[in-house]
Order: C-alpha cells, then structure tokens, then sequence
C-alpha cells in the first residue's frame, strides 16, 4: 500500500535495534529487560551448558529463559569470552512459543561481535527472521528478515554542534532519493534471488485479471483515501468514511473531499470539502492552502513540519468537536450516545505557522477569525436581555410560550484571537498515513504551553479575553505489569466572557473510544473558567488473565482507569449569581424549554470541591483488534442529563 513511509517506520520502530549492554531496551513497542542487565540477572533463569570455541574464541556458553515464560522476556543463548573481560561473542535471542505478542509466531535475533583492528570491541552482525501471521490457517504467514552488518567504524571525537537538537541520530535528507546503484555500493552482502524478485513479483500481480479492483476497495478501506491515478497520484479522493453521515442540523449530509499530493508539487499543498445538508438546506464547505518550506514526499504533515497555511471554513459545529482527533463527519463517531441538538454555524478563517525541530520541539503561532451562529435548540441571550424578556413577557402575559427565538436574543458573536504554542516531546516518532499523522512512540513525554489572546475591535472581534492552558504526559512501565499512561492538564479563562468563550470539558459524545476525552459528560454539561484534570490508565498486558486457566489463551488483556475533573466558576463569569443578573456581557447558559414553557439547563456550574469522576474497566486484544470499555460515572448523578454507565469500544491493533 503507497501509504508514505509508514511502513519504513512502522518496521522500525516495532523491530529497533537492540543494544544488549542497556539494561532496557524498547522492541515490538514493549520493553524487554536485557539478558546482561542487574535487572536481566533477577528476571531470567540462567543455565551454563558448555565450554565452545567461537571463531578461534574460547568461550561459555550459556542460555537463559524468563522466570514466567509468559512475561515479555526472551530465551536465548549467550557465548562469553573465557578471559577476564566476559564480554560477549555472540548473542542469540528468542521469543518463548507461550509470549502473549500479538502476530509474531517466531522470532530470531542474532549478534555477532569482535574485536577491531584498533582493538576496540564492537558490533559487527545484527540479523533478525521474524515470522507473523494472523489468522494463520486462511491468510498463513510472514516472513521479515532484516540483515545489518556495520563496517568502517571511526571513533575520532565529533563537535558537539553536529548532533545537536537534532538527537542520537542524523539523516540524510537526500536518502529517499537514492538510486538502486548507490545502494547496491555499500550494501555488504548482496540480495537473494527472491528478494530482487519482488519488484517483478508486485508488477505481475498487477496484471491478474480483477487484482486491480481488489486494490482499489482495500486501499478505500484502509488508507480512506482514493488515488485518482497509480502509481503518482497528484490528487486524492477522501476521507472516505465522511462521504454520507447524518446529524441534526443537516439531517442527511453529502460530502465530497480532496487532497493534492507532492507529486503535484512538494511544496504546495491544496485541501478542501464542499458538503450539503438535505434538512437545513445549506451548503458547508472548507479550503485550505498550505505552503511548506521543506520539499515533501507526499503530504505537508511529513516529520519534521515547516509551514504556513491559510484556511477558510464555514460549517455546522458542535461546540465538543474540537476535542475529537478525527474527522468530525466520520460515519463511525456520528452515532452519538445521546440527543445532540446544540450547534454552531462557524465560519472562520485561520492563517497559521508551524515549526517542528528533529529533538521534537514545535512551535505554532496563529491568528484565527470567527463567527458564531447559534443554530438548533442553541440560542444566545444576555442576561441584560433575559431580563427584558422576563419583563416583556410578564407585560403581555404571555407565560408559557417558547422565547428561543425572541427579539432579545444575540444572533451571533465574533472574535478574533491570536495564540503561541509550545510542544516539547523528545524521542517522539509517528506514523504518516493520507489523512492523518498518528504517534506511535508513546513512551516520549510531552510537554505543552498555549496561550491565546483576543482583543475588542479588532477585526471586528466583541471580546477581549486571555486564555491559558498547559498538560503534561507521560508513560511508565512496570515490568510484566504492563504500563500505566498518566496525563495532567489544566486552564484558566482569565477574562469575563459569555458561555460560548468559557471552557467546556473534553467530551466524547460517540461509542467510539476517544483518547483524552470523557466519556459520560455531555455536551457542554460543565461551563468552567478554571480547570485541571487527570487522566490516568494502566494496562496491565494480561498479567492477571494470563494466570486463569482458559482465558490465557484468549490472550485478552486488562484495562483499568480513572479520569477526574476540578472545575470551578469565578464570580466574574456566574450568570446565576444576583449581582450579573442584568449583565450585558454574559450570557444564559445553554438548556432547553418544555412543554410547559420552563427553561431547563443542560449546563452547569461545578462545585470547587467536588471533582468529576469516572472509572474505566476494559477487555482488551479481544480477537486481537477489538477493545472493549465499561464507564461507570460517580458523582454528578443528579442531573437530569448525566448518564451513570455506559459501553466504549474501536478497533485496534497492536503487538
């Protein structure tokens, strides 16, 4: 599949380098403890089978298995210098046949070292023969083999300079570009025979008779995106999966996406939808131009980013789709939990710089115009305005009719803002695919800094506001017991604002699993203008269902988490309170009228010293792709709109 590098990075990232003589090291994303290491010596069991010569080398050889063959561990041999030094001549690695890895059956890793002219000790072979499958007796299995042999070693000292913010490692930008010539120069053994047959393999697959439209449906279904011609598509047809959706402003929605791709040019990049609601009758549409300083191999988003891009956008929103990380018309997530009925008409135009750096700082600077129309059962009103009606109404005696859409309603709000943000995430790596850019690294920690700023006046903006945010992530292992995903965030709205300009909670309104979200809050159920949050997780890699008979072989896997928010409502901004009850600036929360003409808030004011709570239960690698999540909410089970449990679910996989 002509997915980008994705698989180049998938492969390496999943099969790194191992570097026995660290006492951790990351392989098929899991840490495994080093045979060699202080932890290795209490982790495996060690057996001394014999005294061998290795290459003119006297040495021990031993073998080594996990205490639990179960854990992430390997078996293998070792074969140690019989001299003073006990270093090692050679190693070789295994997978235990009863590992709980997903896919790999069969997996070898060999090392060879020796000593070099110069007399220092290094790494001369590193092979590896990886055998996958899934679901094996239908599609049988794989073979990765990867072969590395180092030579012409240097250890004449480096400035400082030469590999600085630039990490552990320095590539070279033309290396995509090289030819067969230049490769097969330094290559140090040559290719097999089937192996310099598989360009002449892919090209008569080709050829078969229908093989071209098989192609044509997998590549839809799993890249979402649709090449308008092979093998350099200039434009491609996508997402796929927002083509028809529904919701309830558009009813029915038609949606028809596009891309260009480098092939068109490396450094301009177009994007744009025009989509059609059958029941509002209105024409939404996006476009957006994006000009990178860097040439790229296929789309803008390639690591590392350099550029600016300009954006124009008018649609239905909900005021949560901001906190989804994917397409807000994806068919998947346009089920939602519970009535939805609260939008926005949007219309904003965006110009925005982004700086990514090797050692994985970014820096993003933006200047964002926007337009807010309230549209559904959403409505804004002053609270200046709300009592006016309360008069007009007592006046005319009128009790009991519907006011949403009174003359004392404020039709829309405009701001214009401009923000700085900051991401720090060392040793972070991703995977580029045609509609997005996924991390797949996560054990970088990330560090973020926002701030935003909005002035009355300009460009027509009726709001001066200053909002700041921040959070921290990190990952920690434990060992076999899995690891535990630990994320702090929190924000200060700094200004008085009306409701729309105030912060909401991250909410996820679908059946879909969405990562930093909650999952039981409902759409701008909480109105805060101070907020911290935590959200930790541990998955503990069937460390206990690895122990009960019977479902070990399932290989299903624990999940368990909490995620809290603290929320508080300065006085400034409380349009609940006696002393704003005539205020022109803030708003009347979001709610809805009965039938009997009482107005019934959906959103609310949290107490300070009353955290929301919910806690996570999950089942996952079910079949080896399906994660599955009871939510159980704790607290706030007393408003109308709360729902107490519920079940999460998506489709993952992973080793």
């Amino acid at each position: 599949f002509s997915t980008g590098d994705m698989l180049t990075t998938v492969l390496k990232d999943v099969f790194q380098d191992i570097d026995i003589y660290e006492d951790r090291f990351r392989f098929l994303q899991y840490p495994f403890d080093s045979p060699v290491s202080d932890a290795g010596i209490r982790f495996y069991k060690f057996y001394i089978m014999d005294t061998v010569y290795v290459e003119r080398d006297k040495c021990f050889h031993l073998s080594f298995v996990p205490n639990n063959s179960q854990d992430f561990g390997f078996t293998g041999h070792l074969y140690i210098l019989a001299d003073s030094t006990y270093r090692v001549k050679e190693c070789q690695l295994n997978l235990p046949k009863k590992t709980d890895i997903n896919f790999v059956d069969n997996m070898i890793i060999d090392q060879k070292f020796g000593e070099l002219p110069t007399g220092e000790w290094a790494l001369l072979e590193d092979d590896m023969l990886c055998e996958l499958s899934y679901l094996k007796k239908v599609l049988g299995s794989y073979l990765v083999r990867r072969t590395t042999r180092y030579f012409d070693f240097a250890f004449d000292p480096l400035p400082d300079k030469l590999f600085k913010k630039k990490g552990d490692e320095i590539k070279d930008v033309n290396a995509m570009m090289r030819d067969d010539k230049y490769w097969s120069q330094y290559r140090q053994e040559d290719l097999t025979q089937s192996e310099n047959r598989m360009s002449s393999f892919v090209d008569d697959l080709t050829k078969i008779k229908g093989f071209k439209y098989i192609m044509f449906v997998l590549k839809a279904f799993i890249e979402n995106f649709v090449e308008t011609s092979t093998p350099d598509s200039k434009v491609d047809i996508g997402p796929i999966n927002t083509m028809i959706t529904s919701n309830y402003i558009d009813g029915l929605r038609l949606r028809a996406s596009a891309q260009t791709t480098a092939n068109l040019n490396p450094h301009l990049f177009l994007k744009g939808y025009y989509a059609y609601g059958f029941k509002d009758q209105k024409s939404k549409y996006m476009g957006e131009v994006e000009y990178s300083f860097d040439k790229k191999e296929y789309l803008p988003r390639e690591f590392p980013k350099h550029s600016l891009t300009f954006t124009y956008q008018y649609d239905n929103m909900l005021p949560s789709d901001k906190f989804i990380n994917t397409d807000k018309d994806n068919v998947f997530t346009s089920l939602k939990v519970c009535t939805v009925d609260q939008y926005n008409y949007e219309r904003k135009a965006t110009i925005k710089y982004e700086r990514e750096r090797e050692f994985g700082f970014k820096t993003t600077a933006m200047i964002r115009y926007a337009n807010y129309e309230p549209c559904g059962e959403l409505f804004y009103r002053t609270m200046a305005g709300e009592s006016s009606l309360q008069t007009f109404i007592a006046e005319q005696q009128l009790s009991g009719q519907k006011w949403v859409h009174s003359p004392f309603n404020t039709h829309d709000i405009t701001v214009a803002e401009a923000s700085v943000a900051f991401r720090y995430a060392p040793g972070e790596t991703f995977v580029n695919t045609k509609q997005r850019r996924l991390p797949i690294n996560l054990d970088a920690p990330v560090f973020t800094l926002q701030h935003t700023l909005a002035l009355k006046g300009v460009l027509g903006g009726d709001y001066t506001y200053n909002v700041t945010e921040a959070s921290v992530y990190k990952r920690f292992w434990f060992s076999s017991w899995g690891n535990v995903d630990a994320r702090l965030k929190g924000g200060i709205q700094w200004n008085k604002v009306p409701f729309p300009l105030l912060i909401m909670p991250a909410a996820n309104l679908s059946y879909i699993i969405q990562d930093e979200t909650f999952n039981l809050i409902n759409n701008m159920e909480f109105l805060n203008d101070r907020y911290a949050s935590l959200d930790v997780s541990w998955n503990m890699q069937g460390k206990l269902f690895n122990r009960i008979p019977l479902l070990k072989k399932l290989k299903w896997r624990e999940f368990i988490g909490v995620k809290c928010l603290w929320g508080t409502l300065t006085d400034k901004n409380n349009p609940f309170l006696e002393q704003n009850r005539n205020d022109d600036v803030l708003m009347k929360f979001p709610g809805h009228y009965d039938y009997n003409g009482e107005y019934r808030y959906s959103s609310n004011v949290m107490d300070p010293k009353k955290p929301y709570v919910e806690i996570t239960a999950g089942i996952h690698n079910i079949f080896k792709l399906l994660h599955v999540e009871y939510v159980r909410r704790l607290n706030y089970n007393n408003l109308p709109t709360a729902n107490k449990w519920g079940i999460r679910f998506m489709i993952r996989t992973v080793f």
